[in-house]
C-alpha cells in the first residue's frame, strides 16, 4: 500500500521554476486603495446552501463506525448527516430534551 505524499518532503523539492506569466501577475497588480483595505475580505469561495446558517459538529469514530453508518444511510437512501441528525435527536430526547428536528 503506498503512503500519501508528506508536507515534510516539500523541504528537500526544489523549488517549482518560474514561468513569464507569473511574472506578469505580480507586474499588473493594481493598486490597493485605503478603502478596499479597510473593506472585510470575502471568502475565496461561497457555502452550498445546504450548509447556511449551519454549523459543523465532527467526531473521530472507529472505522468500523464509518462503515456501518455508512453503509446504512446507502441502504435507506439518505445522507450520512440525516442519519446523524437522527441520532442526535435520539440523544436529546434520551436525556430529556427538547430534539431540534433537522
Amino acid at each position: 500500500m503506498s503512503r500519501k505524499p508528506s508536507f515534510a518532503n516539500l523541504r528537500t523539492a526544489a523549488p517549482a521554476p518560474k514561468t513569464p506569466a507569473a511574472d506578469l501577475l505580480h507586474t499588473q497588480a493594481a493598486p490597493v486603495s485605503d478603502e478596499a483595505k479597510d473593506r472585510p475580505k470575502a471568502a475565496a469561495t461561497t457555502r452550498p446552501e445546504s450548509r447556511v446558517g449551519r454549523k459543523q459538529i465532527a467526531g473521530f469514530f472507529t472505522p468500523d463506525m464509518s462503515f456501518a453508518m455508512h453503509m446504512l444511510a446507502r441502504r435507506q437512501g439518505r445522507s450520512l448527516q440525516s442519519l446523524m441528525a437522527e441520532a442526535f435527536n435520539d440523544v436529546l430526547r434520551k436525556h430529556g430534551e427538547s430534539p431540534i428536528g433537522e
